[in-house]
């Protein structure tokens, strides 16, 4: 099996070059090798290398500065996937795309399914679902896996945010009006990887299975919960901080205005895709553990 990974610096992508290893021959590339500003540029390295499946786990992700690149936004995130598909179509493989919460506009009072009404709000939002529905048109086999919240050790996100803030200031201010389930890239590209290796070997399930899941960790909180329990579980761990979880105030979203909105409600139903693939998905507290002592002990915050 042959699989081109594009955004191997990423989050999700650095994990995936872990996960996908074990099922065969793993093409990585990073921005400079697969430039998805340059949508065309695609065409030459997907008919080069003539894998079975790619996998994007590149996009634009700046949410708020999306609100002032829509054009660069879209190309990344929709365009370039666009030409994606048709090549990955006219080799008859699959494509792996990774899509988002913000594709909804978040008013939903329980977990939103794959069929629910789409209707996002901020121009990042609209960008992957541009991605969407450009797979969607060209029809090659896919999995669109939307997912939320997401999280690892390397790179940038909300927990290492607040692990940081938490060593200079004795008091943090976080939103409480917002839930979802904080998502690992570990996790993403463990299931990725499982579904994979699972359409390889189960033909009749490969035939029936192209299309669109949702793929978060168990259980909800909000982003005031997650930062209660992120410092938490560093002062259990023995970090230095001047900030303990009392001391960490809930504000609303109004009170924290930004550029792009935000779902309120965030939920995504994943049972689709526990009962497609027999996946047992861990709550998100398990993988949040893990990251903060991998944090804290080697002195890496």
């Amino acid at each position: 099996m042959k699989i081109l990974l594009l955004g191997k610096d990423g989050q999700v992508g650095w994990e995936l070059q872990r996960a996908l290893a074990p099922l065969g021959n793993v093409i990585a590339c990073n921005r400079n090798e697969a430039d998805l500003e340059q949508p065309e540029t695609l065409r030459h390295l997907v008919r080069s290398i003539a894998p079975s499946i790619v996998v994007n786990a590149a996009a634009y992700t700046a949410v708020d500065r999306a609100e002032l690149e829509p054009e660069r936004a879209t190309r990344i995130n929709a365009e370039s996937v666009s030409v994606l598909a048709e090549e990955v179509k006219k080799l008859d493989g699959w494509l792996v795309h990774y899509s988002t919460d913000y594709v909804f506009d978040g008013n939903k009072h329980g977990t939103y399914l794959e069929t629910d009404a789409t209707a996002p709000q901020s121009v990042y939002g609209k960008s992957k679902r541009a991605g969407e529905l450009a797979i969607e048109a060209v029809g090659c086999k896919h999995l669109i896996l939307r997912t939320s919240w997401v999280f690892a050790t390397r790179g940038s996100n909300f927990a290492k945010t607040m692990l940081r803030l938490a060593k200079d200031r004795e008091e943090l201010k976080v939103v409480c009006d917002q839930i979802g389930a904080p998502t690992s890239a570990e996790l993403i590209a463990d299931v990725t990887a499982l579904v994979l290796h699972r359409l390889a070997y189960d033909q009749p399930l490969a035939e029936r299975t192209s299309g669109t899941y949702h793929l978060v960790a168990d259980g909800e909180t909000s982003w005031h919960g997650y930062a209660q329990f992120v410092i938490a579980e560093a002062l259990r761990h023995g970090a230095n901080l001047k900030s303990v979880p009392e001391r960490i105030l809930p504000i609303t979203t109004a009170e924290y205005p930004l550029p792009a909105h935000r779902p309120t409600n965030s939920r995504l139903n994943t049972q689709k895709l526990r009962d497609t693939f027999g996946i047992t998905l861990p709550s998100w507290q398990m993988h949040v553990q893990r990251m903060v002592a991998e944090i804290i002990q080697p002195g890496i915050l």
